[in-house]
């Protein structure tokens, strides 16, 4: 099996632990055609949901049940990254094209209203979005934002070196334990992982942090769900900084979670919190 296949397969493998039935469409945008996997309470109030980066929208396995009895899902693959998405159209330049290619989703689906939830990279472009359109969206939740209200950590980052420069299905696990202080232990997910190293992205854009002055500006109801044990950067710093520049916004620290074991490891607390905000 060439490592195409072995990633596609790996991505079916994640989606079958999703709970009850997950329809898979292609949305036509200016940059490609995304892919996004809808379930969930049909007439629900829609929520969309952007993974972290490498992860795809395979990765909401563990939060979709908690939230599809009252809630409409979409998943979403990122534009310019792993995923079914595919990135043939507009180049992707900044936030400003993430930005346009949702404003862009969200017309093709009718999601005017819906609430947006982001972890990791996809926090940064759900911040990005909820900046730009305000009034397109419910509420915003962000996961173990990173870049969103202080920098990324050196020594993260010096880790994550080796794997994006010589990417192996050893690499990502062995970042992936080192950042979590353990081994999946889900082996589905786990096998997931390591077919991420020769899956293709075309464009993942460089995340450049808010102003102050920006995130003043932002009227969007938040919660801002930090990783206790994160190494992505320094989650106590993160905590302080978002109260600063979000004042408005309900700021947690979800205890014993790491940036990489959100949200599909040990996942009860974090359930709980994204139910209660989005109710």
């Amino acid at each position: 099996m060439n490592d195409t296949a072995a990633f596609s397969r790996a991505y079916d493998d994640v989606l079958r632990r999703w709970p009850g039935e997950v329809h898979g469409v292609d949305v036509p945008t200016p940059y490609g055609s995304t892919r996004v996997h809808i379930s969930g309470r049909e007439d629900g109030p829609p929520v969309v949901l952007l993974p972290g980066g490498g992860t795809t929208s395979a990765a909401w396995f563990a939060t979709a049940g908690a939230l599809a009895p009252a809630h409409r899902i979409h998943a979403v693959d990122l534009m310019g990254d792993i995923g079914r998405s595919v990135h043939d159209g507009a180049p992707l330049r900044g936030a400003a094209d993430l930005t346009a290619w949702l404003d862009a989703l969200f017309d093709a689906l009718n999601l005017d209203g819906a609430h947006l939830c982001g972890h990791s990279y996809g926090a940064w472009i759900a911040l990005r979005y909820a900046l730009h359109a305000p009034r397109r969206l419910g509420r915003l939740a962000l996961l173990d934002p990173v870049n969103c209200f202080t920098g990324m950590s050196p020594r993260y980052l010096a880790h994550a070196l080796p794997m994006l420069l010589r990417p192996s299905a050893e690499r990502v696990r062995a970042f992936h334990r080192w950042e979590t202080g353990r081994d999946t232990e889900d082996p589905v997910w786990r096998a997931f992982l390591g077919s991420t190293a020769t899956a293709r992205r075309s464009k993942v854009v460089a995340m450049r942090r808010p102003r102050a002055r920006e995130l003043a500006t932002c009227t969007v109801p938040a919660l801002v769900l930090l990783a206790e044990r994160s190494r992505a950067h320094d989650p106590q710093r993160a905590a302080a900084a978002a109260r600063r520049l979000l004042p408005s916004a309900s700021v947690v620290t979800l205890p014993g979670a790491s940036h990489h074991s959100l949200p599909t490891e040990q996942p009860a607390e974090l359930n709980r919190r994204l139910r209660e905000f989005f109710a």
